[in-house]
Order: C-alpha cells, then sequence, then structure tokens
C-alpha cells in the first residue's frame, strides 16, 4: 500500500472574501501568494451545502450513465503502487451541462459563479473560456488513483507549451486552470487527490518511479477538503490521485478553463446544443471558442456577471 507522509494541512480562512479591484486584482493577496508558491490552492466553503447537495442529488439520478476506466483505459501503470487493487478503475460521469431541467443548473453555475469568477479572472484571466467538457469523478474503497501527470515539462524534458505558469508585470498567467469541487470531502487518511507542491516551475521531468508512487513518495501532497471546498490547481503542476480506501465514495466535479486565446481541448468545435440551451449570458460567454479578448468578446467579471463588450 501507497505510504503519503502529509508534512502539511492548508487551512484558508475566509478565502473567499475578496477585497476590492477589478480584473483579477481583487483575488486576495494570501491566496495569490500560496498559489504562486504551491500551484495550487484549497478555498474553504465556496458552495453552500444546498448547492453541494442539488449536486449529489443530480449525480445520483445519472449515475447509472457512469463509466468505469478498466483495461486500457485505467489511469494507473501495471505495477503502479496507485493502482489500489488492480481491477477497479475509477467512475466517470459526463454531460453534467446538459442534464434536463434542474439537474445541470448547478453545474451551470460554476461557470460564472459570484464566489469563484473573481479567482477565474485572476488566474486565466479576463475571456477565461471553458476548455474541457466538465465531469464528475467517483471513487470507490480500493479504486486506483491516477499516475502522476501535468507540468511543464515533457516526459523527455521538453518544454509543454500547453501546461505552463507564468508571473509578470503583476498577472498570473495559467494556459490551463483545473477546479475541482469537492461533492465529498477527502482526508490524507484515506487518499483522493494529490499534488508535487512547487512543480509547475520544475525544469526537469518527473522520474517515472515517481510518477507510479513507487519512490519520493514523501512529495505527494493530499489535502484535506470537505464538501463544498474548491481545489485550485494549474495544469502546469503535476497531480494525481491516491487509491481511496475509505468505506464512503469520494466525489467531485471537474472543471478544466483556459484563457481567452488558449485551447488544449476541442470541444469547443462542437458543444452539444443541450449544453448551451437554456445557458445566461454569462454562462454563455464562457463557452465561447478562443479567440482574443480585445475582439469584442464578451465576459464575465470578478462578481461572476455578464458584461458586454462594445461592438
Amino acid at each position: 500500500m501507497l505510504e503519503i507522509v502529509v508534512v502539511a494541512i492548508i487551512v484558508f480562512a475566509g478565502a473567499v472574501s475578496a477585497v476590492e479591484g477589478t480584473g483579477g486584482e481583487a483575488m486576495e493577496e494570501n491566496i495569490r501568494f500560496l498559489f504562486d508558491l504551491n500551484g495550487f490552492v484549497v478555498l474553504r466553503g465556496v458552495l453552500a451545502l444546498e448547492e453541494v447537495e442539488a449536486m449529489n442529488k443530480a449525480v445520483d439520478a445519472k449515475i447509472g450513465q457512469a463509466k468505469e476506466r478498466t483495461s486500457s483505459v485505467r489511469n494507473t501503470g501495471k505495477d503502479s503502487a496507485l493502482a489500489g487493487d488492480g481491477t477497479r478503475g475509477r467512475i466517470d460521469l459526463g454531460g453534467l451541462l446538459g442534464w434536463e431541467g434542474e439537474l445541470s443548473e448547478p453545474f451551470r453555475r460554476i461557470l460564472a459563479h459570484p464566489r469563484l469568477a473573481v479567482y477565474l479572472n485572476a488566474l486565466v484571466g479576463q475571456g477565461y473560456r471553458l476548455d474541457h467538457s466538465p465531469l464528475v469523478i467517483v471513487q470507490r474503497q480500493n479504486v486506483e488513483g491516477f499516475s502522476l501527470h501535468g507540468g511543464p515539462v515533457t516526459q523527455c524534458g521538453d518544454p509543454n507549451p500547453s501546461l505552463q505558469y507564468r508571473y509578470g508585470n503583476g498577472k498570473i498567467i495559467n494556459s490551463l486552470l483545473a477546479v475541482s469541487i469537492q461533492l465529498s470531502g477527502q482526508s490524507s487518511e484515506h487518499g483522493g487527490y494529490c499534488v508535487v507542491r512547487g512543480s509547475h516551475k520544475m525544469n526537469f521531468p518527473v522520474p517515472l518511479d515517481m510518477v507510479e508512487g513507487r519512490t519520493n513518495r514523501e512529495h505527494l501532497f493530499v489535502p484535506d477538503t470537505k464538501p463544498g471546498d474548491v481545489i485550485l490547481f494549474s495544469e502546469a503542476t503535476v497531480h494525481g490521485a491516491v487509491p481511496w480506501t475509505a468505506e464512503t465514495e469520494r466525489r467531485i466535479a471537474l472543471y478544466r478553463f483556459a484563457p481567452a486565446t488558449n485551447a488544449y481541448g476541442r470541444a469547443y468545435v462542437g458543444w452539444p446544443k443541450e449544453y448551451l440551451e437554456g445557458m445566461s449570458a454569462a454562462q454563455r460567454c464562457v463557452m465561447e471558442p478562443p479567440y482574443n479578448a480585445y475582439l469584442d468578446r464578451d465576459y464575465v467579471d470578478d462578481d461572476g456577471i455578464y458584461v458586454r463588450n462594445p461592438r
């Protein structure tokens, strides 16, 4: 069994109480410092318990459509220390934004959530856009984790232009930002999401034995979270998951956002029409394809309010 040595627990009191500012400048100094230091941050209590409950009820209604990642699509390699029982895989559930009626509403709300937009503007930029189709991830007892992945350097040691973190002129730039909504809690005792802190600034590839959790295990940090917390992490930060050992399910809803001009995924080429039908103007502008913000791109401000650019 993988041994995880936890050297710190991250707690941010009042993490969603923004100060004055616009265009991402309202993100708190402490949050900005910790994200720059570690490549991720845990925001406490972003979602109300009623929002989490609505999401979980929707997942319960759709869980029969979920797919288990088995055989060739497992997330861990052969003989990986992150493989869990070695047979059962992670469970993925997609289509959240297109579910009928009220089932999709709590997931659509994340796109321009009034308690998240300030961080998306600060970490991705004005005109941020949804890059991947979001999904719910479920881990059950003894199910595999996920081999380490991401990072600004490829396994060959070349720069990875698709996954980068930069800071300059007072601005943070992430080419791809993950937003992990905690629908259940996780603890270092039971596993779940793990991260290699500071790896968004690394210059060398992660050793293959570390990728599979066989070495350097003290550097796999598992933050404790509760339902309603949100983990923001740069995809330039090496991350993965540790096998889940608790009897209760672990659930998250995972979103990936990119700057206005960037695209990692190709979902924007043809979002399903049911994703877009009935969306608010704020939500709809986050679904736009990549193009420069100066080209009359509508956007979401720090309060999650739709702003129409002058034509």
